[in-house]
């Protein structure tokens, strides 16, 4: 008997690992759907007017294939002792937070905390965060974070121009600010019709601008009080943005004393490496009447059903989501996991241990300015924290070749000078190789004074609740870490099926490499021929999300979805103007649209123009037809999503597409639902202009618990003179964020996830997500109605359930919800983007089994709500109303009139490994009347619970 070797192949990554359903599997889920093969689902889905032709054809790498290149590609890299300051300093991640936060994937697969009850132990780490920020900077209300110092300054002043009572219409900036914050605000002033002022503070006239910016400690090391400058500008109406260093003000005055009105900053040097631009998570905090202006996310403190505390996103109405062009920005992801890894670090340290590392950084450079001093250098500034520069004259290159030589990367500051900037990782070895390359070989003793004034030493305590003085041993440490991560519902514990949000497989050979220091320890303005490895792999990334795509041109810079949008249409601008059509400032927006669609327009001085949809949720083509001829010669862009935000690839894309340019303008193509359209649809060849594509959604990378994310934005050839610059690298534009190549770290993530799946596997992973979202909406068949379909009967890679019928009997969408929790669900996207509906989007990495398990739940759910309708129970007294049910409902005195059995383990939830949420439904009205966004004293939970 001839021997008959196994085809099964355990390296195929993207068949075997990636994709949930296994072809058996995916034969039974086919016939469920009422078709034979995977490619005649895609036939009845996909109109073959848009598919493209020719696959995607490079080969996969098996994972440790990939990690041996990643390896490769990270020597490539050049890992210096970085002292070039500028924003980015090198630091100490604790391993403890390494191990148990950034590489855990309780962490980093969860998502924005918008349902609390499943939420809590990353709100809890993010209160931390905020009373963290809020203390040091001497300011009482922090957000959550935003995503780079730079983009938050941009948004400080944004939000100083809301605020001011001044009609002025110009800003101050500090030419002490980092460079790359001032262009970035420049970039943001342009289309609103800002005037940028730029000078030294002391030249600042108060009457003239409705704010101004200052930077404390300035990029070039000067420690100086801003409080006359403060002062005056309060005086004409107009606010302070102080944009800050958190260590600093371990040691230093804060900018609360000195009467700021708003603080931003960098959170990165608490325990965030470096990683080639980021990510890394900024803050911003403000005065109390400020609070309701304020960009991003907050959160607050409430009480749940039985009185208890519970955390939740505050305020917000105030996401864009909801109020669109009329939203405070576009702020879409955060940088949450970074922001709960800079709140560890406090908790880890705690107020002492920040104070020391500070000390030690400061007295580490008074050391080295007197060395340089005492060698006969001029030093400045007279007072600095960690910052200063020395003039060098034409010794400069040489100067900087010797302290490369040595392993050490300083600034370049005009032509005659050189900046250093000390930190955390700074040790008496690197000091001996710092002043080897100035010819000094006599390190100094210890500094004994400060090289700060008396009265610029800070006087008031921080960090002062008791999270920051709990017993720093790591037994403690990271007990807490697991009890904050139990207490969330993460992708690593079940499905995650939210429409429009992509909860994909984030595979654990795509994370490791982002950890290694020759990844993470790299500065962004580093000399490029240290980074050949991070330019090889954005290079071929660029160049596969072009064949991906159709597009001809791709800059990384955005780094988050909705900053890509802004990206996209600051290019499209900055094309009309070139073309001398500046007039255009007409944007036709669907009203299915992405909420950041039109918030995106409106921060880059467009006017938004709704066109209505049809019966079947597609863009009424008439409508749209209409409202480009009266736009005429002022139309500059529409923006359409695709396949639509209804779940559906809309058969008359390209027409849409050929009207707009019929009419002079650029299609904009939001890229979130790219995941039902790799490898088989580009959208650069059905008429789109310009994408951005969510690296965080259909790219892989996680989305960690509300950020960090990517949006880079694609264009055709005739778009690509007008990508971001930045003043690093160049480039016509200005920069849209602080990094040239925005969290490059993260870029990593979604190169390894391309390489591992090769093209093949990319096409195959939409076709199973195709797939997954057409057999949910089969097996729902008769249960709920699924809201729109296409020509032939079929959805995207996600469907939108009705539940607006139910509420007839008393049952809303937000009970539906919260019921799935009990079943060890995170709910699906709730009334977005037709109020009182479900989302579902299942992603290519559920299996069978785990989608079964959802749709049992939907079915038991369907039956609870049946018992409503049919009156043999009230909505109020349903165990849908009482959702989501805990232990302790569980075991007090039972009296509602439900089995017990029933409402905690209902059909579909696990008996053994069932998952139960920490507090009981979220009374989210006590949480906006009394607004509580730091961690509050314990004795207030128990006013709470009385």
């Amino acid at each position: 008997m001839a021997y008959t070797p196994v085809a099964y192949d355990p390296y195929d990554f993207a068949n075997r690992r990636h994709i949930g359903p296994s072809p058996a599997e995916m034969e039974e889920m086919l016939a469920v759907c009422g078709v034979r093969t995977l490619d005649q689902l895609i036939e009845e889905t996909i109109p073959a007017s848009i598919r493209q032709d020719r696959p995607l054809d490079w080969a996969p790498l098996a994972e440790h294939e990939l990690l041996a290149k990643m390896r490769e590609v990270a020597g490539r890299n050049r890992v210096m002792t970085q002292l070039i300051g500028q924003g980015y300093h090198g630091t100490v991640t604790p391993p403890a937070i390494q191990r148990n936060i950034l590489e855990n994937p309780a962490w980093y697969t969860a998502y924005t905390p918008y349902q609390p009850e499943i939420a809590q132990g990353r709100l809890e780490a993010l209160l931390n965060f905020q009373t963290m920020v809020s203390d040091l900077t001497g300011l009482p209300v922090a957000n959550a974070s935003l995503l780079d110092e730079s983009t938050a300054a941009a948004e400080a002043m944004a939000m100083a121009e809301r605020a001011s009572k001044s009609k002025a219409r110009a800003f101050f900036v500090d030419e002490a600010c980092h460079p790359q914050t001032i262009e970035v605000i420049r970039t943001r002033a342009l289309p609103l019709g800002i005037e940028v002022i730029t000078g030294p503070a002391d030249t600042l006239d108060a009457a003239a601008v409705f704010g101004a910016i200052f930077q404390y400690p300035g990029t070039f090391g000067e420690v100086r009080d801003f409080t006359p400058e403060i002062e005056a500008l309060h005086a004409a109406g107009a606010l302070a943005v102080v944009a800050t260093d958190l260590l600093a003000l371990c040691l230093l005055k804060e900018p609360g004393a000195m009467g700021a009105d708003i603080a931003v900053g960098s959170s990165q040097r608490f325990g965030v490496p470096m990683g080639y631009g980021g990510p890394h998570a900024a803050f911003m905090s403000c005065r109390d009447a400020l609070k309701r202006s304020m960009p991003g996310r907050i959160v607050g403190v409430s009480v749940d059903a039985r009185g208890n505390k519970a955390y939740r996103l505050a305020l917000q109405t105030r996401e864009q989501h909801i109020r669109r062009e009329k939203a405070t920005s576009n702020v879409c992801t955060a940088q949450a996991l970074l922001a709960v890894m800079a709140g560890f670090y406090a908790v880890f340290h705690g107020p002492k241990g920040l104070r020391a590392i500070a000390e030690r950084v400061h007295f580490h450079t008074v050391r080295v300015a007197e060395a340089l001093r005492a060698a006969g250098a001029d030093v400045q500034p007279a007072a600095f924290f960690d910052t200063i520069t020395v003039r060098v004259g034409v010794g400069q290159q040489g100067i900087m070749a010797a302290a490369r030589h040595r392993g050490i990367n300083l600034r370049r500051v005009g032509r005659d000078r050189v900046g250093i900037s000390l930190d955390e990782t700074t040790d008496e070895g690197v000091i001996a190789r710092l002043l080897d390359a100035f010819g000094i070989a006599e390190v100094p003793a210890t500094a004994a004074a400060p090289a700060v004034p008396d009265a610029m030493l800070r006087r008031s305590e921080y960090l002062t609740h008791p999270v920051f003085h709990m017993n720093r041993a790591e037994s403690e440490m990271m007990r807490y870490m697991r009890r904050l991560a139990d207490r969330d519902l993460a992708l690593d514990r079940a499905m995650i099926p939210l429409g429009s949000c992509t909860m994909k497989l984030n595979a654990a050979a795509e994370m490791m490499p982002i950890t290694w220091p020759e990844f993470g320890s790299l500065h962004p303005f580093a000399p490029a021929n240290q980074a050949q490895g991070y330019a090889e792999a954005i290079a071929d990334l660029s160049e596969k999300l072009c064949t991906i795509t159709g597009y001809d041109a791709f800059s990384m810079q955005p780094n988050s979805g909705a900053q890509g949008e802004y990206a996209g249409l600051l290019t499209i601008q900055a094309y009309h103007r070139a073309r001398g059509e500046g007039e255009r400032d007409i944007c036709l927006i669907p009203m299915s649209a992405h909420g950041t669609n039109p918030a995106s327009a409106q921060m880059v001085g467009m006017k938004v123009v709704v066109v209505k949809s049809a019966p079947n949720g597609d863009v009424d083509i008439e409508d749209f037809r209409a409202k480009a001829e009266a736009a005429g010669t002022r139309l500059a862009a529409c923006m359409i999503t695709y396949p639509s935000t209804h779940g559906v690839f809309e058969e008359a894309v390209r027409e849409v597409c050929d009207i707009t340019h019929r009419h002079g303008g650029q299609v904009y193509i939001d890229g979130a639902n790219m995941n039902a359209m790799v490898g088989l649809v580009k959208p650069g060849a059905i008429g789109g202009d310009v994408s951005h594509l969510n690296l965080h959604k259909t790219f892989a990378i996680p989305h960690g618990g509300g950020g960090p994310g990517m949006g880079p934005i694609g264009v055709k050839a005739h778009l690509a003179p007008f990508l971001p610059g930045h003043p690093e690298t160049g480039g016509e534009e200005g920069p849209v964020s602080a990094a040239p190549y925005g969290s490059a770290s993260i870029l990593l993530i979604s190169w390894a996830y391309c390489l591992m799946m090769g093209g093949e596997g990319l096409a195959q992973a939409t076709r199973v997500a195709i797939l997954n979202a057409n057999y949910i909406a089969a097996r729902l068949r008769g249960a709920y109605q699924v809201l729109f379909m296409g020509n032939r009967g079929r959805v995207a890679h996600e469907c939108i359930l009705d539940t607006r019928p139910f509420a007839e009997a008393g049952v809303t969408v937000d009970d539906i919800a919260k019921r799935l929790i009990d079943n060890g669900f995170h709910p699906p996207t709730m009334s977005f983007p037709v109020p009182g509906t479900l989302m579902v989007e299942p992603t290519e990495s559920e299996t069978k089994a785990e989608i079964d398990r959802f749709v049992t739940a939907l079915l038991s759910i369907r039956e609870e709500i049946r018992a409503v309708e049919d009156g043999r129970i009230a909505a109020d007294a349903s165990p849908l109303r009482h959702a989501p049910h805990t232990v302790e409902d569980l075991v007090a005195e039972w009296t509602r009139p439900y089995a017990r059995e029933e409402g905690c383990f209902p059909a579909g939830s696990f008996r053994v490994d069932k998952y139960w949420p920490p507090v009981g439904r979220v009374d989210n009205a006590y949480g906006d009347r009394n607004l509580i966004c730091t961690c509050p004293p314990i004795e207030t939970y128990q006013d709470a619970a009385e």
